[in-house]
């Protein structure tokens, strides 16, 4: 009994980062903190991203397109969308400037 406890325990902790993506993501503030064009990274200061469970940070996303970060430079205000890639890679997408 004690074995299959771990086991279930074990598999539920596993599956738990597939849940912390379940619901859609939702536009989240930031601030611009670099831009590195060539890797197709931009670090961003953001709020609260909940459809990753994620609190207020500043850390590094990809983006699919490098053209994207041509719009942007350090200390612009933007809304964007975060989700994870299905390699585990944090990805910005819809990167637009912050509504005034």
């Amino acid at each position: 009994m004690k074995k299959f406890a771990f086991t279930l325990l074990t598999a539920a902790t596993l599956a738990m980062p597939a849940f912390a993506q379940t619901t859609a993501p939702a536009p989240v503030d930031g601030e611009v903190r670099k831009i590195d064009k060539e890797a197709k990274k931009i670090t961003i200061r953001h709020g609260e991203i909940k459809n990753l469970d994620m609190p207020s940070m500043t850390m590094v996303f990809q983006v699919n397109d490098a053209a994207e970060l041509d719009k942007f430079k350090s200390g612009d205000k933007i809304q964007f969308k975060a989700e994870r890639s299905s390699g585990g890679a944090f990805m910005a997408s819809e990167i637009k400037p912050a509504a005034k």
